[in-house]
């Protein structure tokens, strides 16, 4: 791995996909259904990821890759990318500004190079295992408050086919909600941008994949955060063909405020 060479992949990867996104934004025709009618699929998603594709392919050392919507490419590689082209496709589809891409570069089955990308604002977050996080080439950091009821807190919230999960779910939130200043919610990479550099707290999300935390889970840790699953322990990301779309739990925070929160989440 050549740092330099992965790192200007990554930034000319989200800076082109970027551009594909803002080319098709607010001309979407139509909208593809998935999994359920939570989760949808555009034209803008797959052109991006092609654009993606093309430069990631490019390069001279052939890495595993996974995105959102081409799956698993296996290159018997050590290094896999994780690509999520469009996060935010619904509300991209509806016209709001909350969306972007995500990319990031693992060793086994842990980060160590990711980057975020807002197009709408030019904003692009970048981190390295061990170095640090930057937004726009300027360092940012953690939210520096100890207690939630300083803080905004985002959760993500989908209804779940799962029994019972939507239901405790809404009582996890009311929970929260009475202990922060108050509960926010973009539902895309948006709310792990704010707390990389300290407009939100913390953030939760219960259903997530590896192309939705895999970038963001760097960029808060390098920003001094703490990330977590929802029970309070260390995420550990799948990349093998038969499982890497498996659900993930995040927890992402202020590293002070994140015993208070985990305490609220779990009851202890």
């Amino acid at each position: 791995m050549n740092r330099e060479t992965t790192r200007d992949a990554i930034t000319r990867a989200l800076h082109r996909g970027g551009e594909t996104l803002m080319q098709h934004f607010g001309k979407i025709r139509s909208v593809k259904i998935k999994e359920s009618n939570r989760s949808i699929l555009t034209e803008a998603d797959l052109a991006s990821d092609r654009t993606i594709l093309a430069i990631l392919n490019d390069l001279p050392e052939k890495y595993n890759i996974i995105t959102e919507e081409s799956g698993f490419i296996n290159n018997h590689s050590d290094y896999t990318w994780v690509v999520d082209p469009l996060d935010g496709t619904s509300n991209y589809a509806a016209g709001l500004p909350w969306f972007g891409i995500l990319i990031a570069l693992l060793k086994g089955r842990k980060p160590v190079q990711s980057g975020m990308y807002l197009p709408m604002d030019k904003q692009l977050y970048f981190a390295e295992k061990g170095v640090g996080a930057w937004k726009n080439n300027e360092p940012i950091h953690t939210s520096k408050a100890r207690h939630l009821k300083d803080v905004l807190v985002g959760y993500s919230f989908d209804h779940s086919c799962e029994p019972g999960k939507t239901t405790s779910e809404a009582k996890l939130i009311g929970k929260i909600a009475g202990q922060a200043r108050n509960i926010r919610s973009t539902n895309s990479l948006c709310d792990f941008c704010f707390v990389a550099e300290g407009r939100l707290g913390a953030t939760i999300n219960q259903t997530t994949k590896i192309w939705d935390i895999a970038a963001p889970s760097l960029v808060v840790r390098e920003a001094g955060g703490s990330v977590c699953d929802i029970n309070g322990q260390e995420l550990a990301f799948t990349v093998t063909a038969g499982s890497f779309d498996r659900n993930y739990t995040i927890i992402a925070s202020g590293s002070l405020l994140y015993d208070e929160l985990l305490s609220v989440i779990t009851g202890s």
